[in-house]
């Protein structure tokens, strides 16, 4: 009987998808800019040698380049227009916003409604295309001299044309893929810029599978150490759906209100507040700050070779801030909880949200207005952010210490890809469940809008 009528809630809903023509539009339109994206990642910059850079980028493996070539789906490693992804806007993105709670003039824009948002929309495209000639610059002089010392040349012909061209390869690459983002938001499902990272991210799995079941064929890796790590991402990904859903809800009071049709009884609502509230941010953060010495490490390692003094410090920043070291996990924790609590305090301001709930009459039972339903909040916050904290902390630290203790290749599936890809999935099936609920309604709709005009007939 159970399984009979799940089957026709499935037969339901797939009778109901069908239905949506405008949800099945933006799907494909979806798929289609995704695919549009995939097909970049694989065009070069011109000028560059493709087997060269294969070689290089294999002498710099685990830094920090490993990591921004995951979120762009390996299109750094092939060194493509579109290498730098969509890093420079999410960058850019998080400057303003942070900009905002620290610079009177961008608060008060930001206070301005629709007109602010479009004003603050356009500074971060500006301070994007700043932000992607700066790096491009930088990666166009890296290129020429990197692996210089050891006679490898990633670059065909140096010189000021190829930085330019490299450049605006760039710029032009950059700006498209956060174009087709805003494209894929209006006319596509879910956020177009998180789509497009978490394309970048699903489309090296099948390599990491593939690699991971040939270790087992042939014996380097045990059958069940394979079963574990997959039974530990699934455990994973499990522990990630339930705390991006879990929130602390923060009841809210509204008095009773006099009307000219007698009195009105006060309403109730809540104020949810996200266990999770910095979201990716901070496992971001603290990964691209502690890989930043092991890739300037390994950059500069083919330059003192022949000074013992420097190779040994090199040796020793290399050994001691490897994937899965006590060093580097412990560093990683301490960097996650703090930006953890740092963005958190920017994202959400206690004073501000009292001052709207004073505004417009509400207030926290058993907690005064103002200045105590403040500290009321700031105190929920700490406490669920020391949760959030540590959520994240085990998130992003037990694929480090798993892929440590059994042995496994060096993955590009970290806690924090898994994270974002999560996420992301969340946020675009809640929007495809939202359209057919609408198309649902709309069909009702227009049934008793036929029922009534043929009863007025």
């Amino acid at each position: 009987m159970a399984s009979a009528a799940n089957q026709a809630a499935a037969g339901l809903s797939f009778s109901k998808f069908a239905q949506a023509t405008d949800l099945k539009k933006r799907l494909w339109f979806t798929i289609g800019a995704l695919v549009v994206f995939r097909l970049l990642s694989f065009v070069p910059l011109p000028g560059i040698d493709p087997h060269a850079l294969s070689s290089l980028f294999a002498k710099t493996n685990g830094g920090v380049l490993d990591f921004f070539n995951n979120f762009s789906g390996g299109a750094l490693h092939r060194m493509s227009i579109v290498a730098l992804g969509v890093m420079p806007y999410i960058t850019a993105s998080i400057v303003v916003q942070l900009s905002t709670s620290l610079s009177p003039t961008l608060e008060a824009i930001k206070k301005e409604g629709e007109s602010g948002r479009k004003k603050l929309n356009q500074y971060t495209r500006y301070l994007t295309v700043f932000l992607t000639a700066v790096q491009g610059y930088f990666i166009a002089a890296g290129l020429e001299s990197w692996g210089a010392s050891s006679g490898i040349t990633a670059v065909v012909a140096p010189g000021i044309i190829f930085r330019v061209s490299a450049v605006v390869s760039l710029i032009g690459g950059t700006m498209f893929l956060m174009w087709l983002g805003e494209q894929i938001t209006a006319r596509g499902i879910g956020n177009g810029v998180s789509l497009i990272i978490m394309a970048g991210i699903v489309s090296q799995v099948p390599t990491i599978l593939s690699n991971l079941f040939e270790q087992g064929r042939t014996g380097a890796l045990s059958p069940l150490v394979i079963i574990g790590a997959i039974v530990i991402a699934f455990a994973l990904i499990w522990g990630i759906c339930f705390m991006e859903r879990a929130m602390r809800r923060v009841l809210i009071q509204y008095p009773k209100r006099q009307t000219a049709r007698g009195m009105m009884q006060g309403d109730k609502s809540y104020l949810p507040l996200k266990i999770n509230t910095s979201g990716v941010i901070p496992p971001i953060f603290a990964s691209s700050l502690l890989l930043m010495p092991l890739t300037i490490a390994q950059f500069a390692g083919n330059k003192v070779q022949g000074n013992s003094r420097w190779n040994d410090i090199l040796l020793t920043v290399t050994g001691s801030l490897q994937h899965g070291s006590p060093l580097y996990l412990a560093l990683y924790a301490a960097g996650i909880i703090f930006f953890c609590f740092f963005y958190t305090a920017v994202v959400f301001n206690p004073e501000e949200t009292a001052d709207n709930l004073k505004r417009y009459g509400g207030f926290i039972p058993g907690i005064r207005p103002g200045k105590s339903t403040a500290e009321y909040l700031d105190y929920v916050l700490t406490r669920i952010t020391v949760i959030g904290a540590a959520y994240l902390t085990v998130i992003c630290l037990v694929p480090e210490a798993v892929i440590k203790a059994f042995g496994l290749p060096q993955m590009q599936i970290t806690g924090t890809s898994l994270l974002i890809v999560v996420n992301v999935t969340m946020d675009t099936v809640t929007q495809i469940q939202s359209h057919l609920l609408a198309h649902q309604y709309g069909d009702l709709i227009k049934k008793a809008k036929l029922k009534g005009g043929a009863l007025r007939r």
